[in-house]
Order: C-alpha cells, then structure tokens, then sequence
C-alpha cells in the first residue's frame, strides 16, 4: 500500500528544560545523550529514515549550541535539511508551529510535529510510517500517537487520553487515570491552525477543538518510548535501551 509521508517536520527545541536541572544548565535538553548520541539527533535520524525532506528546529534556551549541533550534522553529511527557527520568547508547542506555518516554512500539507524530549523504538512499522499510513486528512485535522502507558519509560503522570471502541479520543474525567499518554509524536494538517491565536500557546488548545469537531484520531504506539523530562528519565532510558540491546544481560530494570 502506498503512504503518503509527509515532506516536512518541526521538532520542538526551544524549551527551557527545568525539569531536568542540573544536566540542562549547559547544554539544551535536546542535545543531552543518550544512546550514544544526543536525543535530536535520534529525531532526526528518524525523520530521515522516514522520508522526511526538511525539518524545522526551533530555538530558544542556548539557540547557539543547536545551532552548533545542527551545523556540525549537516557537515557530516547527515540528513534531513534543517532550517532554524530562533524565538526571542517562548511560543508553546502551538505558538511556535503556528508561527513556523505563517512563515512558510512547513509547507501546504501535512507534516511531523516532534517534541524534543521524547525518544522511540520502532515496532514491526516504523512509528512515522504508521501515522503516515493511518491519518486521513479529510476526516482528521490531526492524528497522535499514542503509548500506553506500560510501555512508557520516564514520569508519565496519570495519562493523557482515553479511547473508545471506535477509536475516538477524550480527556480524562475529573479523578480519572487514563491507559494512553501523549508520546509527542503526531501528523498535523495546516487545517488545525484555521483561527488558531496569536503568540504562545499549547497544541492542547487545538486538540481540544479538533476533538470537539470529531477530527482528532490516535493510534496507538507498538513498542517503548521515552518521555525525558528529567535526569532519572535518562539513566532509566540508557538501562531500558542496554536491556533491549543486550537482552542476555542482568540490568536489574
């Protein structure tokens, strides 16, 4: 079967990374290790394994050491493109793809938006291709991925969504803990900025109205991810990763 991947990305590098003080003073969240490279590089690696041409990279907290690394991977021969996107303020998930969108910088159809703190295996179909495959942009102005959260490695909190037997997502109930977290993976149409606010704000918002709207759809990641938010999140990723790779070996996980 024939998917439609999409030509472009964005991946969020532009936050602060309080939570994962110390390790975050010196270097941007997204440039921290693990695995053996720093966890942009991960994203990026995925996107070019994809398909994927070009990808936006924001900046904000130390702009020049992502720029520096981005330089340095471009020298390298390392794809995809990237273009920068430096930001005086912070814009929010939302705020910064809505301003990536208004500068032309993403295209006129669908495209990748990746958070910087998050990491993936890939199951049978790699993650990208499988959104790729299951968004339809006629019925769904945005398509998440999912995690279970038994299969979350790092703070996941008391989960993001719930899902019903059609598929469809909704929120959490007052009290509720939910199965499903957001992985900080997704396919976007430019639709679900119509109207969208300006300056800062959270894709949350526009989840919302496209749930609303009955135009959000969710599947559901097959493998492990990893939420890295703070400085336990990455000494329990390089454990879950050596148990993977090394799986003969006693990593007490």
């Amino acid at each position: 079967m024939s998917v439609n991947i999409p030509a472009t990305a964005m991946v969020f590098a532009a936050g602060m990374g309080r939570r994962m003080r110390p390790l975050s003073e010196s270097v941007p969240k997204p440039l921290l290790r693990v695995g053996g490279q720093p966890i942009l590089d991960h994203t990026l690696d995925r996107l070019e394994n994809a398909g994927v041409k070009q990808v936006v990279v924001n900046a904000h907290w130390q702009p020049d050491a992502i720029h520096r690394a981005l330089a340095d991977r471009a020298a390298s021969g390392r794809g995809p493109l990237t273009v920068e996107q430096p930001e005086s303020t912070l814009l929010e998930t939302g705020g910064s793809a809505a301003a990536a969108l208004r500068a032309g910088r993403l295209g006129l159809d669908a495209f990748y938006l990746i958070n910087g703190d998050v990491m993936w295996l890939n199951g049978p179909v790699p993650a990208l291709r499988r959104l790729a495959a299951a968004f339809d942009p006629d019925t769904m102005d945005a398509m998440l991925l999912l995690g279970a959260m038994t299969r979350a490695v790092g703070e996941v909190g008391h989960g993001d969504f719930a899902v019903d037997a059609h598929g469809r997502p909704r929120r959490p109930r007052a009290g509720e803990i939910t199965p499903y977290v957001f992985t900080g993976v997704q396919i976007v149409s430019p639709r679900l900025f119509a109207q969208a606010p300006e300056g800062g704000f959270s894709m949350n918002h526009l989840w919302d109205r496209a749930i609303d709207a009955g135009r959000l759809g969710v599947i559901v990641h097959d493998s492990l991810w990893f939420h890295l938010s703070r400085p336990d999140d990455i000494a329990a990723a390089e454990r879950a990763l050596h148990s993977v790779f090394n799986p003969d070996v006693d990593n007490d996980i």
